[in-house]
Parts: C-alpha cells; structure tokens; sequence
C-alpha cells in the first residue's frame, strides 16, 4: 500500500481471517505492517466489491498510520496485489466507537457505513486510533488491546487500476 500524501511507500498489509481490531490483527499491527481482515466478519481483498478493510497503529509500534488524520477528501490510496495497482479516491471520514455495537457493524459492513446494503463498487476502509484526540478530551477508556474507544476511519472508492 502506497499513500502518496503522508508519504507511505510499500507498505506491506498482511491479509488474515478474522475482523478489524481483533487479536490477530492486533499481533500482525504490533509487527510494523498493516493488517486486513477477511472472511465471514472481515472485508474483501483489494479491488474487490465490498469493503477492503486496512488496520494500522498510530501511537504505537512504528506508527504507520501516525498522520492518516491528514489524508483529505480526494486523496489516493494505491494497493498492488500481484501485477494489478488499484487506486482508491477518498471520499469521507467517520469516527467508529469500540463501545457502539452499531458504530463497529457500520465500520465492517460490506458498504461501510451502511449494515445490510449490498455493495456494488470496491471500497477501501484504512482505519487507525484516535488516542490522542480522545484523551485530549478526557477519554481514556480502552479495550484489552489498548485501543482507545474511537477508530478514525478513511473510506475510499476505486476509480481505476493499472498494471504494475
């Protein structure tokens, strides 16, 4: 995964059965890559229809996602699978609270932010914590992993790919 903007490079993101923020996926995060979950609970792979779904830490390990609070609306997110760059646009930002039920099921649905709907296009969800801006606010719950309550989530659309 490349994201031009905050000047990431070949990130390397490690696919794994499972759902975002779980155990395994915070054990591959601790390594220093990015972690994808897939499966029943997880999203799809790059380029596919539904939610690719990225987890990095921020304030942690070696901070891969430290500045994803800076990526901005039309900014792009390249991910090379085998001989294919698929290149996501980001279109919004919304906040996930591992305390919501609903906020996590609008997160991992396959139409991020919309639990049930049927996707139609290939989307990308890259999601990071917020652990600065919630204990700025006096916030300091967090779950078994050390995750803050709220998630930053950068969702994107596919608008083209590319061979490598």
């Amino acid at each position: 995964m490349s994201i031009p903007r905050l000047g990431i490079v070949d990130l390397e993101v490690r696919s794994y059965e499972g759902y975002t923020d779980d155990a395994p996926g915070h054990d591959l995060q601790n390594t220093g890559v990015a972690a994808s979950p897939h499966g029943p609970r997880g999203g799809t792979g790059p380029g596919g229809v539904g939610n690719y779904q990225v987890t990095g830490h921020r304030t942690s390990s070696t901070r891969i996602f430290e500045f994803l609070p800076d990526l901005e609306r039309g900014d792009r997110v390249l991910v090379t699978a085998g001989r294919t760059v698929y290149v996501y646009r980001v279109t919004t930002t919304r906040i996930t609270s591992f305390r919501s039920a609903r906020s996590l099921r609008e997160q991992r649905a396959a139409v991020p932010g919309r639990p049930g709907a049927t996707p139609t296009r290939a989307m990308i969800t890259i999601s990071t914590c917020r652990t600065q801006e919630d204990h700025a606010e006096g916030n300091y719950w967090s779950d078994e992993f050390d995750n803050p309550e709220h998630r930053i989530d950068k969702i994107g659309v596919l608008v083209r790919t590319r061979a490598v």
